[in-house]
């Protein structure tokens, strides 16, 4: 079978590979059928990621083919989304909500990778949780989105969001457009993208958002105050790993506002800051990283339900034998947003 392996800086090979074997008989075997190119597999290749997982691949859904003896619920042909981390529900983090952050999470995954034709998911993972069934009205497509739509439910659940809120989203790459999705679907007040990337400001008016160019639109944050009653936005979303971002939120941002950083800073990344006004503004910093399975099913719910248009998001597909062209063209973004690779 297929699998697709980072091999250096800014290089990538798609490698043939024994199809894994079921090694427990809690183990499920699963065909990929869809899987999203996410942000942060683009930084394992072109930059400097941060987290420990090199694996590429971690927005998969596809179908179960084998199961082992005592798998229970799951059968061959069951269409299924697959979550790469799950923690173990019961460490000192977990008990405290902190999920993401349980020694677990980054432990577990999927084998050999999400991009790959065939991949096995553990009995660690199915018995938490990480194994879900697709409604049958949702597609892979749309399944493949389910994990990074997860993670923007959890950053905006840690916003304290109130209905109304004025929401600044800068980057408006696929997860920028995710938040975008969110804010039309809780109920926010005036929203506002700011990227540099013309293809993907205009693809985003389409949902009826004000956007601006960081770089020809010079005077964005006056126009965003004006645009707020003088305040700033509520909420300020960094769904981009620019550093330069999260020092323009302070300005977007009203006293006492959230700022949340959910785009992946390169390792390393670092910013100066008069952190005298961060006190005497009372702005929230908030990181957000990954998801749980609790977002997880939220997220399926949503689609499910019809609630946000993620198939809108979708602009590529490719086969897995070019995915070295995918991710280059994900990596461009000329004229991409959602990129998927497939098996069809």
């Amino acid at each position: 079978m297929k699998a697709v392996f980072v091999k250096g800086h800014n290089a990538v090979s798609v490698d043939d590979v024994k199809v894994p074997d079921l090694s427990s008989a809690g183990d499920v075997l699963v065909k990929m059928r869809s899987c999203g190119l996410c942000g942060s597999d683009l930084e394992k290749i072109y930059g400097e990621y941060s987290m420990t997982s090199g694996r590429l691949g971690h927005e998969p859904a596809g179908e179960v083919v084998a199961i082992g003896k005592s798998v229970k619920g799951f059968a061959g042909g069951d269409r299924v989304f697959i979550h790469h981390h799950v923690p173990c529900y019961s460490c000192h983090y977990c008990l405290h909500g902190d999920y993401t952050m349980c020694p677990m999470y980054q432990m577990s995954n999927i084998s050999p990778c999400g991009l790959a034709e065939h991949f096995l998911v553990p009995e660690w993972n199915l018995s938490r949780g990480g194994l879900i069934k697709l409604p049958d009205n949702v597609s892979f497509d749309e399944a493949s989105l389910v994990e990074p739509l997860a993670c923007c439910i959890r950053a905006w659940k840690k916003c304290s969001f109130q209905s109304g809120d004025d929401v600044v989203i800068l980057g408006a790459g696929p997860t920028g457009l995710m938040h975008v999705l969110l804010a039309l679907t809780f109920g926010a007040g005036k929203i506002f993208v700011i990227d540099i990337n013309d293809f993907r400001l205009n693809f985003a008016k389409k949902y009826g958002v004000q956007v601006f160019n960081a770089i020809s639109d010079h005077d964005f944050s006056n126009n965003v105050k004006l645009e707020t009653g003088g305040r700033g936005a509520d909420i300020c979303i960094i769904a981009t790993g620019n550093m330069k971002a999260l020092l323009q939120s302070f300005d977007l941002t009203r006293r006492g506002g959230k700022i949340m950083l959910f785009g992946v800073p390169p390792k390393g990344s670092q910013v100066s800051y008069d952190m005298s006004k961060l006190y005497s503004s009372e702005h929230s910093l908030i990181p957000s990283y990954a998801a749980s399975e609790i977002e997880t099913n939220q997220a399926l719910k949503l689609i499910a339900e019809a609630r946000v248009d993620m198939g809108s998001l979708i602009t590529h597909r490719f086969h897995i034998s070019n995915a070295a062209e995918a991710i280059k063209c994900a990596h461009d973004a000329n004229n991409a947003m959602k990129v998927i690779i497939t098996t069809d």
